[in-house]
């Protein structure tokens, strides 16, 4: 993989998050690309077969489209790299956990 230590690590839990939703590669490919992902469907599937680095922006962006994909309160959660702790763990700065439709942009009546 690439010069990312954490590299490894994140597209095992993206890959095994994937397998617990039961999420398929072209169901993950489309909602990334969705959310302006930029390599293919093939180099996707490289990548979550550990073949093919990837840039931190482009494997986040695949985290963000896993778990969009996934119910959080049912299954595991894929990493985003600032999540991971410095031995690789996911012991590093959680993001707040945000309930849907609590986001800023919603009104109190929403």
């Amino acid at each position: 993989m690439g010069f990312d230590p954490h590299e490894p690590q994140q597209q095992r839990m993206l890959a095994a998050a994937m397998k617990s939703a039961q999420i398929n590669v072209g169901e993950l490919w489309l909602k990334y690309f969705s959310l302006g992902g930029e390599v293919g469907e093939y180099e996707v599937e490289a990548y979550l077969q550990g073949l093919l680095s990837l840039p931190v922006l482009q494997r986040d962006l695949l985290a963000m489209a896993a778990n969009e994909l996934i119910d959080t309160s049912a299954h595991g959660r894929a990493p985003y790299s600032d999540e991971l702790g410095p031995d690789g763990d996911s012991s590093g700065q959680q993001k707040p956990k945000q309930e849907p439709g609590s986001g800023p942009w919603q009104s109190e009546t929403d």
